[in-house]
């Protein structure tokens, strides 16, 4: 089963958490235990309903909030749209009149079915650190009294602004094109062709294997999900070929656009070769006429802008 379907679906249901705490886990690189499910209502069931909503949100052990978005189609202004996610679960946490100290961490993780931006790789991670301007090798640190009013619960300890900042993961799945060896290239594996390997021993996919089980799903599941896969071939059929349309549009316009230029160019180069050559010869034949009557070579040289040997000629 695809994880974009079942993610709107199955996975925001607390029983099925083992499989998103895999995929955290795989991307901090530390075990992550996420205790509920947040329900709110940026959690719609409608695609129309769901700009600048996200899928899933979860509370770890720790307080830390995990915001989880899938991303089918493109859009002009993914990186606010990601911000405004980020920035609303930040207001939500904190009540009037409360201490700033009750905002915890939040991790913004993004799979992404469409190509975005220009880079190598398939998975990006973003953080925020603050670094000197005169002293480049410098960052910034927390002090002692900062670490005792901002103090990590779940480490007893914090000591980099980082630690308070959001952190953003990017999953471009269409960049993906390796031979699934490491954890994080077995999730991108599951991503992309909703293949789980059956000896899979990497955090999450076991359960995923396990919960998201085509077979395992009620008649009106599947049914539901027949229907998803074949919005989702149609989408992407419509898209191809209004992009090959485009192409080959422009490949037109721009041809008859060539035709045109190169007319008008050559038009104006003719012009312009045109009135030099008359020039030309307009001096020469005032030389001749001045050299007729008389008048000395170097004046006129000085005159008519030609050279002496020119004038010798005529």
């Amino acid at each position: 089963m695809r994880f974009d379907w079942a993610i709107k679906r199955i996975l925001r249901d607390k029983a099925n958490k083992e499989v998103l705490e895999g995929l955290i886990t795989v991307l901090l690189g530390e075990a992550v235990t996420i205790t509920e499910i947040l329900e709110s209502e940026s959690n719609k069931d409608r695609f129309e309903d769901k700009t600048n909503r996200v899928d899933v949100k979860a509370k770890t052990a720790g307080g830390e909030l995990i915001i989880v978005e899938v991303q089918l189609t493109k859009e002009r202004d993914f990186f606010q749209r990601i911000l405004f996610g980020t920035a609303t679960s930040i207001i939500e946490q904190i009540g009037v009149g409360q201490d700033y100290g009750v905002i915890r961490k939040i991790y913004s993780v993004n799979i992404l079915y469409f190509d975005f931006g220009c880079g190598d790789d398939y998975a990006y991670h973003g953080i925020t650190t603050f670094r000197g301007m005169t002293k480049k090798d410098s960052v910034l640190q927390l002090n002692t009294e900062s670490e005792r009013k901002f103090i990590n619960k779940t480490t007893a300890r914090m000591t980099m602004p980082e630690e308070v900042f959001p952190e953003y993961f990017l999953l471009m799945v269409n960049h993906f094109n390796e031979v699934a060896k490491t954890p994080i290239e077995e999730w991108m594996q599951y991503l992309k062709d909703a293949v789980i390997r059956d000896d899979t021993t990497t955090p999450g996919l076991q359960a995923a294997r396990e919960k998201l089980a085509y077979m395992s799903m009620s008649e009106r599941e599947q049914r539901e999900y027949r229907d998803f896969m074949v919005s989702v071939h149609a989408a992407r059929d419509a898209w191809e070929t209004l992009r090959d349309e485009s192409r080959a549009e422009g490949w037109a316009e721009g041809r008859a656009e060539g035709r045109a230029v190169g007319r008008a160019e050559g038009r104006a180069v003719g012009r312009a070769e045109g009135r030099a050559e008359g020039r030309a010869e307009e001096r020469m034949a005032n030389a001749m006429s001045l050299k007729a009557n008389g008048v000395p070579i170097d004046i006129i040289v000085k005159s008519l802008g030609l050279t002496e040997y020119e004038v010798a000629r005529l």
